[in-house]
């Protein structure tokens, strides 16, 4: 499967992003599936730890049979950027901005989504050359936060990612990020469905 290096590409018209955190590779992989088939296409799964490798490299292998990409997560060594690399994951996200996982990343090709909390990093990001970026803690920071920041920053695509569900998704979508992505959540599966909804509503 082609992997674009453009993460704005790889988020242009996808709206939910589901992150699979703290799952074993079966449930992991049965989620993923769920996902893809309500039209989340985006998939991210956190390898914060070893024993995450394998969930990941389900996902991979399953996502690569349906043509669907699948991100690695809480991104935070070169180390990891190896790893994701030989499971062929399609892109990366961190929890904060780390210029050596940036430059790692856009040496691989492979597109990079770095974590942010203020203007001063998002103007560091933007230098690194990331046009996209995550804002968390997202339930932190809160929508006015999102609003404001379009101001000084008019071309860059923001993420939601940190306390995001069903009753919240499409205000942060309103309020001026592009995406959003829920994790813990989906600790209860009937999430997927309600998030889908905001898909097929246009949110």
């Amino acid at each position: 499967m082609h992997v674009s290096s453009d993460i704005t590409t790889l988020i242009e018209g996808q709206p939910v992003m589901a992150i699979l955190r703290n799952m074993d590779a079966q449930r992991s992989v049965a989620l993923a599936s769920r996902a893809w088939d309500l039209g989340i296409d985006l998939v991210e799964v956190p390898i914060q730890s070893p024993d995450a490798l394998p969930s990941l490299a389900a996902v991979v292998k399953a996502g690569a049979e349906r043509g669907k990409m699948v991100g690695s997560g809480t991104i935070v060594s070169g180390e990891q950027v190896r790893q994701s690399l030989e499971l062929g994951v399609a892109f990366t996200v961190a929890p904060g901005l780390d210029a050596e996982i940036v430059k790692l990343c856009q040496s691989a090709g492979l597109p990079h989504l770095p974590g942010v909390a203020t203007a001063s990093e998002i103007q560091a990001a933007v230098r690194l050359g990331c046009p996209v970026v995550k804002a968390f803690p997202a339930s932190v920071l809160g929508t006015e936060w999102f609003k404001a920041m379009r101001g000084p920053f008019p071309a860059v695509s923001f993420v939601a990612t940190g306390g995001i569900d069903a009753a919240n998704a499409a205000v942060f979508l309103d309020s001026g990020a592009v995406t959003v992505a829920v994790g813990s959540a989906l600790a209860d599966e009937r999430q997927l469905d309600l998030i889908a909804d905001i898909i097929v509503r246009g949110r």
